[in-house]
């Protein structure tokens, strides 16, 4: 049995001899008013519309459109034409462009480093306490007869370069006793102190300072020349607390100045400053070093 659609359509469609589902997609999208058998102005409006839009080669052309859209566009297999995406500078034919982005980034950073020296130099200096200024202060906060966990240990200590002919300043800094080891006669200390090199600046360490053998502090960073600073320094105990002798291991910043270096003295208990440096006469000092 053919459906039938109402008199107006049914007419329309055997007029002209369209299609029922056109006729009735005109007068349900084009028509506002629903279309009945007496309504004649409707029917008048639909003939006119019909007249101007409804030539074979239109309707053709219209079918074809709508066999193609259902198609390719059928629900599950959509597939858009990429290769007609706007231009944004990115390539969309080849899928979409993979982000990379973390809250943690180090992309800056990265690039940061990147222009930051990596060559290695070394710098000798000693410490020598002269026992002119009563340091080092030992604070027994463990109100115990031997060395306990907690005790404090406040220092400042005069600083030379390693051919021990040049003051070059002083260090200063405090020292935390974590363990006590009687079976080394000594101490372990988690200390953080600084070495003042004058105008040139200076450089903070911090680490594990043991009193019984040579140790390994971390160069955490510094000022002035030494802005920037990484590296490490170790510690060799001369004579402990008076006498240390320091081998730094410095990235990160430019070629030291000449007067910081030299040929180091070799480490001994009878290695000590020549006079003139002793006495910081201005040739055989830095300037405006930390007294």
């Amino acid at each position: 049995m053919t459906k039938r659609g109402p008199p107006v359509i049914n007419f329309l469609s055997e007029k002209w001899k369209i299609p029922l589902w056109t006729t009735s997609f005109f007068f349900r999208y084009l028509i506002p008013t629903p279309p009945t058998s007496n309504s004649p102005l409707i029917f008048s409006m639909a003939a006119s519309a019909f007249r101007a839009c409804s030539s074979p080669a239109i309707l053709s052309r219209s079918s074809n459109k709508l066999q193609s859209s259902s198609s390719t566009r059928s629900l599950g297999s959509f597939a858009p034409n990429l290769s007609k995406a706007p231009k944004l500078g990115v390539d969309l034919s080849r899928g979409p462009p993979s982000i990379k982005a973390s809250l943690f980034s180090t992309d800056k950073i990265t690039a940061a480093d990147s222009s930051r020296p990596t060559k290695m130099q070394k710098l000798y200096v000693y410490e020598i306490n002269e026992r002119d200024r009563e340091s080092p202060a030992y604070l027994r906060l463990s109100q115990k007869s031997v060395n306990s966990l907690g005790d404090l240990v406040p220092f400042m200590s005069k600083l030379y370069n390693g051919n021990l002919e040049k003051r070059l300043g002083i260090t200063a800094g405090l020292c935390t006793l974590i363990q006590h080891v009687p079976e080394r006669n000594g101490d372990r200390y988690e200390a953080a102190y600084s070495f003042y090199f004058g105008e040139y600046g200076h450089i903070s360490v911090q680490g594990a300072y043991l009193t019984y053998e040579d140790s390994y502090l971390a160069v955490v960073g510094g000022s002035g020349i030494f802005e920037g600073v990484y590296g490490q320094v170790r510690v060799h105990q001369i004579i402990f607390p008076f006498k240390l002798f320091y081998t730094f291991e410095l990235k990160g910043i430019h070629d030291l100045p000449h007067e910081l270096l030299g040929t180091p003295v070799p480490p001994s208990p009878a290695s000590e400053p020549t006079p003139a440096a002793r006495a910081a006469e201005p040739h055989a000092a830095l300037k405006n070093f930390t007294k």
